[in-house]
């Protein structure tokens, strides 16, 4: 993908005792936030400084994130983060470059308390994310409607991210079933005409990050 490096943010890492100074920085692929709690925080770099980064995650350090266009801000994953790594190989590179993903303890619980977090908002992936989160009865087809209740509402609101188009979405169960039955009285909305499985629509990890390449216009 061109210019990828654009879209990169950086990490920094900056821990001072009474012997030593550290300064680690790495690169951020993927980040989701809201205020100074990271969710989501995605990064790569060599094996000394991915491994100085997930001991600061568990030890709930604080990290200054610069976004691709400049902002800075000071975030921390918070407590009972769980971090995931990987290493990646490349073409004509010795050693393989080294990844992390860090996820906070309220993305694990994700759908739960009325919060739900959303890579984006586009109704059809919204709508399935959401039936599936908090056990509603759904179908693809109340995607549009449902999705534009809660635009309406004002329940959808962006985050701060890299790498993504979050939202979280402010809405529980019980208010979901509301509007449910609102619009299925008003015809809005209706059951399929026929009884058997709710069928939805399958992607590919290929077409999605296809997709996700078309709306970056690379």
């Amino acid at each position: 993908m061109q210019n990828a490096h654009l879209r990169l943010g950086l990490l920094e890492y900056h821990r001072i005792t009474e012997k030593t100074s550290t300064r680690i920085r790495v690169r951020v692929s993927s980040y989701i936030g809201e205020d100074e709690q990271a969710h989501l925080v995605g990064v790569f770099g060599n094996d000394s400084d991915i491994g100085a980064i997930t001991a600061a995650v568990h030890e709930k350090a604080c990290f200054t994130l610069t976004f691709p266009d400049g902002a800075i801000k000071e975030i921390t994953v918070g407590e009972h983060a769980s971090c995931y790594r990987s290493s990646v190989v490349l073409p004509g590179r010795k050693h393989p470059v080294r990844h992390l993903i860090a996820i906070s303890e309220q993305l694990h619980a994700n759908g739960s308390a009325g919060r739900t977090i959303l890579s984006r908002k586009a109704p059809d992936e919204a709508w399935a994310w959401l039936s599936t989160f908090l056990g509603l009865p759904a179908v693809p087809a109340w995607a549009e409607h449902i999705c534009g209740i809660l635009e309406d509402e004002g329940r959808f609101l962006p985050l701060d991210s890299i790498g993504f188009e979050p939202v979280l979405v402010t809405a529980t169960a019980d208010e979901m079933l509301v509007w449910i039955s609102a619009a299925l009285k008003s015809g809005a909305i209706a059951f399929p005409e026929e009884n058997g499985p709710v069928k939805w629509p399958k992607h590919s990890l290929f077409e999605t990050l296809c997709r996700i390449r078309d709306e970056d216009g690379q």
